[in-house]
């Protein structure tokens, strides 16, 4: 079977004028950017000791934000390039 299907639109044209390979770039570097700071800031307590006293069971408490690094740069990534890509194409759609 063949990928190009007469009956629909290609859609490279359409994420080539959005610009979602740029805005994608740019809100992965910002979620990763984001999350390194807030791993820093609170592993090696930049902003002074925890008050509280919590177990992190199987990989400790650096395991554990790292993890939450990684979820909180996945969810940085994908709102800024939603948020890009939507400013994008309103600016396209008021130029027409």
């Amino acid at each position: 079977m063949s990928d190009d299907r007469p009956d629909r639109p290609r859609t490279t044209g359409l994420l080539d004028a959005l610009e979602v390979r740029r805005n994608a770039a740019v809100g992965v570097a910002a979620g990763a950017v984001l999350a390194v700071l807030v791993y820093l800031v609170r592993v090696f307590e930049l902003l002074g000791p925890n008050a509280g006293t919590q177990r992190y069971p199987f990989v400790g408490p650096e395991g554990w934000f790292l993890l939450l690094g990684v979820v909180l740069a996945s969810a940085t990534a994908l709102l800024v390039t939603t948020a890009l890509t939507a400013a994008t194409a309103v600016r396209l759609a008021r130029r027409l």
